[in-house]
């Protein structure tokens, strides 16, 4: 519907519940984490976009195989928010 602030909302609001259920590397955390970047980068706010894709990726890192598909997905939304930010270079890395 493209109610960017109301999705946002509701991310953080569910992101509160689990940060309080869960311990701090579990991988909702991550899953979390991403919506909320998701948001961001649908905002454009593509800094704040990075700081999310950045903070669940670390956590995918430490608590998933490296061959998990969660971390290729981690790996192509920061690349998508490079992409948008015009810096090819960085998003093809």
């Amino acid at each position: 519907m493209g109610d960017y602030s109301k999705a946002r909302e509701f991310y953080e609001k569910a992101h509160k519940i689990l940060e309080k259920a869960l311990p701090p590397k579990h991988p909702s955390l991550a899953t979390s984490y991403n919506n909320i970047g998701f948001v961001y980068s649908n905002m454009g706010d593509y800094s704040k976009a990075l700081e999310f894709y950045e903070k669940a990726l670390k956590i995918r890192e430490k608590a998933l195989p490296s061959n998990h598909p969660d971390l290729a997905s981690s790996y192509n939304n920061i690349g998508e928010v490079y992409n948008n930010m015009g810096d090819y270079s960085k998003a093809l890395e």
